[in-house]
């Protein structure tokens, strides 16, 4: 159990640390994004609280919290699960400073371990658990660094510090309060200044790690405003004027370009950086109100079928994390809106649907923010809870189509389409692809992220995003891991971008995305139109014309279940239920089975039953330059 759980952590911190391509270095008022940033020493000193706590944490949202610990089942169960885990903590060692490669993978743990420890002895001030916060605090103060080489390991340190300091401020023993202070300042705010260190683009980036960063540094400003006001002003102010780069993400509808893996991770610090500046100076000068900001919670839904998976694109795996269901929480607290809590999470250990506690309680150790999501959920009020649109398009630099059932669907019918680019930060050659799930079982599937540490051990050039670059060998990252069309069995231009062309939200939804960009011109035209006939059948249409450079055309889909070929497709059989797949038009074509387990190559990620169908057409089958693929997805044969 412990060795598993030590596995889980460092590969996630190892999957969200991946080099900074594909930053975008644009300025920070684009897309019509700007924040409010009236800071200056003066301000902070006007401004800042005087009452302890302040960060997240206040003097009122605690009496709710305790409040609701009386009222709130939920509340209550999820706060006996982390005084379990904090009795947990107390028998781990110290942290300390040991890196993977140029990575500090406990830094997420240096969070988990200081909010979790810090809002249970807020609540049961047990002085076992105050001891330990303060020999935490001591030996990661006491560090050489937080490891400025990798910031988002400084960021994720200085925020599980800040907090721990703020809301232990009146407990904790005033020498640890001011080695905590001078660590948060020479170990975190200072080196963020250093823009000579390597992989310093996240303070103008535009992914992920300018949120995170940012969003850590604003929490260390704040927790050393008091003593430090200048250097607070100085950090915070820049925070407000390059965030807007990684919030112009989310324009104009919450999509987030990066996936659901990513996105958990840099919108959980924008939420904290929202929170924080809120409780601390008043306001969050604008970022809830960035467009789209509010909206991504709804996108994170979308992105989730009915199986709990997620449409892991863009170096995604495809489960629901912590932090995905804390920052969630946070959302739900700012709107009322009860949909956004993910029940199962909060409910363990008395959730009978979680057969396996350990893999429940594997789950929760995963979220940094398992601490912090206690007092998000303590301030919900489920005012109201909003039902998924049947067919849903969420437009941005990645367009995402999603179709479900209606209200009686009992098929659990999910499929979930994307477009963009793969020079889109975590991008992949995979424009066009898409999840499709029926009775409980996920047939179409993505093979989604891998270990990025194996790879960058060798020197691998992971993140070079370049149309030859050998990131574009690997199964999970080109367009042969995909369901999608590939032409003359060549690699997509990997500058091509796929946009949605049409979409209609009628009684029979489709959508319709245009493909051509990324054939290099090997085909005139390709467009792939997805249509749910009912909630048992999926309709799949890729219109083409050909060209004099077209002599290959090839549908794909990727798939772990058995697959039994017919006369005119397929019967794909998992769990003991079966799909068909039915090859409407052209007439006389049959479908080719690629193993894939093993994958081609050995650093390859190894999926188990890994396939992939393939329709091939050549072009001397096709009558004139025009062609149409029709493939039905249904649970029952077609006529």
């Amino acid at each position: 159990m412990k060795n598993l759980k030590t596995a889980l952590i460092f590969v996630l911190t190892i999957s969200c640390s991946l080099s900074l391509f594909s930053q975008n270095e644009s300025e920070g008022h684009s897309n019509g994004v700007k924040l409010e940033n009236p800071i200056t020493e003066a301000f902070i000193k006007k401004h800042l609280s005087k009452q302890s706590p302040k960060l997240i944490l206040t003097p009122s949202t605690e009496k709710l919290l305790k409040q609701k610990l009386k009222t709130d089942a939920l509340v209550k169960t999820y706060y006996a699960f982390l005084k379990e885990e904090a009795f947990r903590i107390l028998e781990t060692p110290l942290l300390k400073l040991e890196l993977e490669g140029f990575r500090f993978p406990d830094a997420r743990e240096a969070l988990r371990k200081l909010a979790t420890l810090s809002i249970v002895y807020r609540i049961d001030e047990n002085p076992i658990i105050l001891n330990r916060i303060n020999e935490e605090l001591v030996a990661i103060s006491s560090f050489d660094s937080w490891n400025p080489q990798h910031f988002l390991d400084v960021s994720q340190t200085a925020l599980g510090v800040a907090l721990a300091i703020d809301w232990n401020a009146n407990t904790l023993p005033k020498e640890t309060i001011k080695l905590a202070k001078k660590a948060l300042m020479e170990k975190a705010i200072l080196p963020s200044f250093n823009t000579t260190s390597e992989r310093m683009g996240w303070i103008d980036g535009s992914n992920n790690w300018n949120a995170v960063c940012h969003g850590g540094m604003i929490a260390a400003s704040l927790a050393i405003a008091d003593e430090n006001p200048a250097l607070a002003a100085k950090t915070i102010s820049r925070a407000l004027e390059k965030l807007p780069n990684s919030l112009k993400e989310y324009a104009p509808e919450g999509v987030h370009p990066e996936g659901p893996f990513y996105w958990r991770f840099g919108t959980s610090y924008t939420a904290v950086a929202s929170n924080v500046l809120k409780t601390a100076l008043g306001t969050d000068f604008g970022i809830s109100k960035s467009p789209g900001f509010m909206q991504t919670a709804d996108y994170r839904l979308e992105v989730t079928g009915p199986s709990g998976d997620c449409f892991n694109y863009a170096d995604s795996d495809g489960k629901t994390d912590g932090d995905a269901s804390a920052v969630l929480a946070w959302f739900a607290a700012q709107t009322g809106n009860g949909a956004y809590i993910n029940k199962p999470f909060f409910e363990y250990p008395n959730n009978p649907d979680l057969l396996l506690a350990e893999e429940a309680l594997i789950q929760q150790n995963e979220g940094r923010f398992a601490g912090v999501a206690l007092i998000w959920l303590a301030q919900c009020s489920f005012e109201n809870t909003t039902q998924l649109p049947q067919a849903w398009y969420g437009k941005g630099h990645v367009p995402i189509v999603v179709f479900r059932g209606d209200k009686d669907d009992t098929k659990q019918f999910y499929l979930a389409a994307k477009g963009g680019s793969g020079l889109i930060s975590h991008g992949n050659m995979d424009a066009g692809t898409f999840v499709f799930e029926l009775n409980g079982i996920r047939w179409v599937i993505d093979p989604g992220n891998q270990n990025y540490y194996p790879l960058n051990k060798i020197g691998f050039e992971l993140s070079n995003s370049k149309q030859d670059s050998e990131r574009w060998t690997l199964l999970t990252k080109n367009n042969f891991g995909h369901s999608i069309v590939t032409v003359n069995n060549e690699l997509f231009n990997v500058k091509g971008n796929v946009p949605v062309v049409d979409f209609k939200d009628d009684e029979i939804p489709e959508a319709t995305f245009d493909l051509t960009e990324l054939y290099m011109g090997n085909i005139k035209s390709l467009k792939r139109t997805f249509i749910k006939e009912n909630n048992q059948s999926l309709l799949i249409e890729d219109q083409f014309e050909i060209n004099e450079a077209t002599q290959m055309v090839t549908w794909q889909l990727m798939t772990v279940a058995d697959v039994e070929p017919t006369k005119n497709g397929a019967i794909l059989k998992q769990d003991g239920k079966i799909l068909n797949l039915s090859i409407l038009s052209p007439e006389n074509l049959k479908i080719s089975i690629i193993s894939l387990d093993p994958a081609p190559l050995k650093i390859d990620k190894q999926i188990k039953n890994l396939k992939r169908i393939e329709i091939r057409i050549p072009a001397y089958f096709l009558k004139g330059n025009g062609g149409l693929l029709q493939v039905r997805l249904s649970d029952k044969k077609s006529n």
